[in-house]
């Protein structure tokens, strides 16, 4: 029987918040762990420019948060994905019962951050992934040429409509307040945007449509009179996105720890919860202002608290203090590391990889240990020239991967296509239909890496359960903006990688209109599995397998 491993302390959730804590934990030489169980970055990842970080003029958020965490594993912290859905705190041991396996920890610091707020109006939940949306750098390009509505008034409100005018046609903010509550030189973003109208003291009624949204009804909330916005018969829809605050990760923690009347928990100076060793920082917190440099600055205080609490508590329990420093952890898996060089990169100009990020590729690909042969049907388009250029490119980064060109099959509808062939030159299932570049690049390494190289970490149930699922097909629609889609194609290629029935291929939504208005697709991530119902948004491994156990 192994023995259980007790961290000093673990921290729950990967945003600004829970980072700073890692890389302040791992720099005093606390043996850590950080636990998420969605997006590595939280809310950060879903703005699309971050302007008012000290010391940066501006940053994209996935940048910003890819940073933090490489920060973190350089201090030796390991990230590990999965979902907590029990906790007993009250005694020196902490003990966190995750999906996967329980975690144990002298101290535990609370940094889940918070989720979009929804309205609950009439059709909003069946609307959503078909003209609802709350992600602008995910579906923002999805909306090009149309006319968008953002509801809310604050900070995000004012930027993301600001964001979203390089898409729609016009941006139109429904504010129910008078003025917008974010600082001036926010708002101004939005209120000197010639493509931008806002309409303060209006609330959204209700939206109708049939495949997509069709109508919305508006009310001024001085007057009372409504009013309604129809789409116009050439665009035959329109874009909603909310951005009206957020509500606490605190499933599971409300009934053991103090918290106020909006589920935000309470912390005294240090960060300290009611319980001793537990520690809160970031949005989940009680607070007046919810900012990327507050939760920052709650992560670092609260690490610092965690390290006195577990220094006093082994000196108690005559455990003897054993600092030494750690190396560096492994991030490969855990999030967008390479899309900082590439997101912006969908027209193909010079060479496809710079200098840096070759580097970061060929310490990936070093691990491999078979061959891997990437194919490319050609159908003589300029984007299947393209696709080549980039595969060739792609292949030349290490011994073990082969190109190959083949003609296109007449019946193929979504091309060009990218497929992975196993060192047998058979079809391993993965296909890539459109250029992997942006933030699907990590897709591609991913995949790679689970058909060639160690691979990523499957708990030996969900491995059985993939092996045993019949035939299948998987497509998944993205947008190479998106940080969220990269999770759920490497997670269905992997599950290819594992099972010859299953196979898994990822769609360019801006190459493939008629897949957009069969499906009435306007969110991405968008899977499909055996062409039927789209899932929309993010999707563990295990969601993923259930929803192929149901087919």
């Amino acid at each position: 029987m192994t023995e259980k491993r007790i961290y000093d302390t673990v921290i729950i959730g990967a945003g600004p918040a829970g980072l700073t804590a890692a890389i302040y934990a791992g720099r005093a030489t606390l043996d850590t762990l950080v636990i998420e169980a969605d997006q590595i970055g939280g809310q950060v990842t879903t703005t699309s420019v971050v302007w008012n970080y000290p010391g940066v003029e501006k940053v994209d958020g996935t940048a910003l948060m890819n940073k933090m965490q490489q920060q973190a594993a350089h201090f030796g912290v390991q990230l590990t994905k999965d979902r907590i859905a029990g906790y007993d705190l009250k005694d020196d041991l902490k003990v966190l019962h995750g999906s996967k396996q329980n975690y144990y920890a002298r101290s535990v610091i609370l940094a889940g951050g918070a989720k979009p707020r929804e309205l609950d109006f009439p059709g909003e939940k069946q609307f959503r992934g078909h003209g609802i949306a709350f992600c602008s750098t995910c579906d923002g390009e999805l909306f090009s040429g149309l006319e968008v509505f953002v509801i809310g008034g604050g900070y995000a409100a004012a930027e993301e409509a600001d964001y979203l005018t390089r898409y729609a046609k016009h941006v139109t903010v429904i504010a129910r307040e008078d003025h917008f509550t974010c600082a001036p030189l926010t708002a101004a973003r939005a209120l000197n945007n010639p493509k931008v109208t806002v309409k303060f003291n209006t609330e959204i009624v209700r939206v109708t449509g049939q495949d997509y949204l069709q109508t919305a009804v508006f009310k001024n909330n001085q007057t009372g009179e409504e009013f309604t916005y129809q789409a116009d018969q050439q665009a035959q829809t329109f874009g909603i996105f909310i951005y009206i605050g957020t509500q606490p990760a605190t499933t599971g923690l409300t009934g053991i720890l103090e918290h106020d009347q909006h589920g935000y928990l309470k912390v005294d100076q240090q960060l300290q919860t009611n319980l001793p060793g537990v520690f809160a920082a970031g949005d989940i917190v009680a607070k007046p202002l919810r900012q990327i440099v507050t939760a920052a600055g709650d992560g670092a205080l609260a690490a610092t608290s965690a390290e006195h609490y577990v220094t006093a508590l082994k000196e108690r329990l005559h455990i003897p203090i054993k600092r030494q420093e750690k190396q560096p952890a492994k991030t490969v898996g855990q999030t967008s590391q390479l899309a900082d060089d590439s997101a912006a990169s969908v027209v193909h100009q010079g060479a496809w990889f710079p200098v840096k990020m070759k580097e970061q590729l060929q310490q990936i690909l070093a691990r491999l240990t078979k061959k891997v042969i990437l194919q490319v049907w050609d159908d003589g388009s300029q984007k299947s020239q393209e696709l080549q250029s980039f595969a060739t490119e792609f292949c030349q980064l290490d011994q073990h991967l082969q190109f190959q060109v083949a003609p296109a099959p007449s019946q193929e509808t979504y091309l060009p296509v990218l497929r992975l062939l196993n060192d047998q030159q058979k079809d391993t299932g993965i296909r890539f239909g459109g250029i992997p570049t942006g933030h699907e690049l990590n897709s591609l390494v991913l995949a790679v890496y689970n058909l060639a190289g160690p691979g990523q970490e499957l708990s030996p149930q969900l491995i059985a359960r993939i092996k045993a699922l019949p035939p299948t097909r998987i497509k998944i629609g993205v947008a190479l903006t998106c940080h969220f889609c990269p999770d759920v194609v490497a997670a269905c290629q992997h599950m290819a990688a594992l099972n010859p029935n299953v196979s898994a291929e990822m769609l360019d939504l801006q190459l493939f209109p008629e897949l957009r208005k069969q499906k009435h697709i306007m969110s991405v991530p968008a899977t499909m599995i055996n062409d039927g119902e789209v899932i929309f948004g993010s999707q563990t491994p295990e969601q993923l397998v259930a929803a192929c156990e149901k087919q």
